[in-house]
């Protein structure tokens, strides 16, 4: 039975200058725990969708982490989430936009898939697909994050003092999963709670089908995690998927690629991870580092956040 599992916490990383050895270390934890919550299902002979699933949702529940319950705060003080799932086998597709009250959105992401003709839903009606899914809902204390209000705190005052903000950490930060089954099928799932201070119903490319995820069993899955503007412009799950089924060329070298050539020389910091039918594994980034992790039938858990 073969499967392979990649996840990733975000490109854009705490600067290592600036990384403890206690806070790296739980990093690597979180990061660990979202591997084995979906090789438990791909162990099982489960779904990749099923796996993804989890091992997003695990990253959603870790705090440390800019989703769900670590999600960033708007400029208005709010935390606005986005996420989307994509099933390589059938190209179905679901996500939200602007959601806050779901614990996982992911969740409602694949509830949008599952229990709709759409791939997504904003608003009222996002949230009452979630609920007829019956998935929990937390209040306002258990997303916020003291280190998030910090942060927005920090940004807000910088940009009333006209400086720029450079860090990466601040500027992004996405989770996200792809898989390959034991029946050769594959899946992509990214959530995200946007950039520190972004205006109030801004999107990035998260849940936007062929940005910021993508699947499809002919070519590969891919969850993307970056400057979200840029990796819109340029389409950058779907273009990996692309150089593959038209150049030919393996699922390194497409995603090595767009993160190298198409989307830094744009001011597209950030990176991706993509797997193929295969069980082949890319996680490029272009940045000082990428919280990424991966396990399989015949690959050792693994984790890593540097170079």
């Amino acid at each position: 039975m073969t499967y392979a599992l990649a996840v990733h916490g975000g490109a854009g990383t705490i600067l290592k200058s600036r990384m403890t050895p206690g806070l790296e270390a739980a990093y690597h934890v979180g990061l660990a725990r979202a591997l084995e919550a979906g090789q438990a299902i791909l162990k099982q002979g489960g779904g990749a969708i099923d796996a993804v699933t989890a091992a997003v949702c695990a990253l959603e529940d870790e705090p440390l982490f800019n989703a769900g319950r670590g999600a960033v705060f708007t400029a208005d003080g709010k935390q606005e989430m986005d996420a989307a799932i994509m099933d390589g086998e059938t190209r179905q597709a679901g996500a939200v936009a602007g959601l806050f009250g779901p614990r996982n959105p992911i969740r409602a992401a694949r509830s949008v898939m599952e229990r709709t003709e759409h791939v997504m839903l904003i608003g009222d009606n996002a949230l009452r697909i979630a609920r007829d899914a019956e998935l929990p809902f937390e209040d306002a204390s258990y997303f916020f994050t003291q280190a998030r209000w910090d942060a927005l705190q920090e940004t807000l005052k910088m940009r009333a003092n006209g400086e720029q903000d450079d860090d990466p950490a601040r500027r992004h930060g996405t989770v996200g999963a792809v898989a390959l089954d034991a029946n050769g099928h594959i899946a992509a799932a990214t959530s995200t709670g946007g950039m520190t201070a972004k205006a109030p119903g801004r999107v990035g490319d998260t849940p936007l089908i062929g940005a910021g995820t993508f699947a499809d069993d002919s070519t590969c899955a891919v969850s993307c995690t970056g400057h979200g503007e840029i990796f819109t412009r340029w389409t950058a799950a779907a273009e990996i998927s692309a150089r593959m089924r038209h150049l030919g060329e393996t699922v390194d070298q497409a995603a090595e690629h767009v993160v190298m050539n198409d989307l830094a020389p744009n001011d597209g910091s950030g990176g991706a991870i993509a797997i193929d039918a295969n069980g082949r594994i890319a996680m490029p980034f272009n940045c000082e580092g990428m919280y990424r992790g991966s396990v399989g039938s015949d690959l050792a858990l693994c984790t890593s956040i540097y170079g």
